[in-house]
């Protein structure tokens, strides 16, 4: 008989996704229109599908190197050359991993002991705060406010370093929000690493989908290089969420140590995925163009309904999300999803399941068709007829 349980003390103290809970509820639902998900609606394009699909037919169906194939990293290397003007070495300071995920555990795994704290900005991505603490650290919430356009600050930094402080940790573009970085913050952001001998983490996912903006690579920054560990991947700009390629960019020595831990963890992402995304970054720019265009179009229409409804809508600058204040419902924004779910079938995600600087507001994704947010916000209309 079993007396004890055999689940680790940090597991059951970690908290659920507060995303999935969702998801799980709009299984068992008909008719919903779901804004949730945060994945392209797009189908990967077909010449990189078939990149792909060529591999496989000549046979690569095995292992590749640990890092990853030399043609996706010098592909890599050509690609942030080329937009951010950055020089990373595909030998010895690129890593190819399963997405940005596996990238960020491996990330914070690679600097962390036992206790040291990372300062992890929020609204963000829902594993930020538990990838630190499954690394073994210590997650430390540096809220942002919409009244600062959810920029991370300097002195919001400053306010919370203490001895143990070893990295901050950002995603910009971001999500849940869509806000992205000014000059004035990420030069806040570096002045802060530097004067307190940090490193810095910078999930960059999104960075090829941004509106009437540019995305500023945080690594190019005069001296941020050295102290900067950058992740992204093919996932969101390529829509290919389903082939699980990401990549890391770092000095050397961090590279080194991240390359030990995925080499025993994952042996090498997936060989067909790593083919289609060479084909991606060689010849993928017109996809791009094309989602980045429909994305943009669908920003504004998700935008204004939600204005419209009486629900103050964030311009998102970037990324696939739109974030209004649900204030004026009276409602918490759990209460608000769970009841506009039950009632309008339209799914969309507490705010505050991406930290509690995200409480009162609501992530809706426009990575989707035009007829499902229009039925969205028509169904929204009528919800806020009755509780607005």
């Amino acid at each position: 008989m079993i007396t004890r349980s055999y689940v680790s003390k940090s597991v059951q103290a970690m908290r659920p996704s507060g995303i999935r809970r969702y998801f799980d509820i709009v299984a068992t639902m008909q008719d919903v229109v779901s804004l949730g998900i945060g994945e392209p609606n797009f189908v990967t394009p077909e010449h990189i599908m078939q990149g792909g699909i060529d591999s496989m037919l000549r046979g690569e169906t095995g292992y590749t190197s640990n890092s990853g194939t030399l043609a996706l990293r010098r592909a890599v290397s050509a690609h942030v050359e080329r937009l951010y003007g950055l020089s990373y070495d595909p030998e010895h300071e690129i890593l190819v991993t399963v997405g940005v995920s596996e990238g960020l555990y491996i990330a914070l795994k690679a600097i962390l002991d036992p206790g040291d704290e990372v300062l992890v900005v929020e609204p963000c991505f829902v594993a930020n705060a538990a990838a630190v603490e499954m690394a073994g650290g210590v997650a430390v919430m540096v809220e942002t406010r919409v009244e600062d356009e959810f920029q991370a600050t300097g002195a919001a930094l400053e306010a919370k370093i203490t001895p143990r402080t070893k990295a901050i940790l950002i995603n910009y573009p971001n999500n849940p929000t869509g806000a992205v970085l000014t000059m004035e913050h990420i030069r806040q952001i570096a002045g802060v690493a530097e004067r307190h001998d940090l490193l810095v983490l910078s999930d960059e996912i999104y960075e090829r989908l941004v509106y009437d903006w540019e995305h500023i690579a945080f690594a190019a920054l005069p001296g941020m290089r050295e102290r900067t560990i950058v992740m992204s991947g093919m996932s969101k700009a390529y829509a290919m969420t389903g082939w699980r390629i990401g990549y890391v960019m770092a000095p050397a020595p961090l590279l080194e140590a991240m390359r030990k831990l995925h080499q025993y963890l994952i042996m090498s992402a997936p060989t067909m995925g790593q083919a289609a995304a060479v084909e991606a970054l060689q010849a993928g720019e017109p996809d791009v163009a094309f989602m980045v265009g429909e994305y943009d179009r669908r920003r504004r229409l998700i935008v204004d309904g939600f204005n419209s409804l009486g629900l103050p809508c964030f311009e998102p600058r970037g990324a696939f999300y739109a974030f209004p204040s649900i204030a004026a419902t009276g409602m918490s924004d759990e209460q608000f999803c769970e009841t506009l779910l039950h009632e309008e079938r339209v799914a969309v995600i507490p705010g505050s399941a991406f930290g509690a600087s995200g409480a009162g507001f609501v992530r809706a994704s426009y990575a989707n068709s035009d007829e499902n947010i229009e039925r969205a916000l028509e169904r929204m209309a009528r919800f806020m007829r009755n509780h607005g």
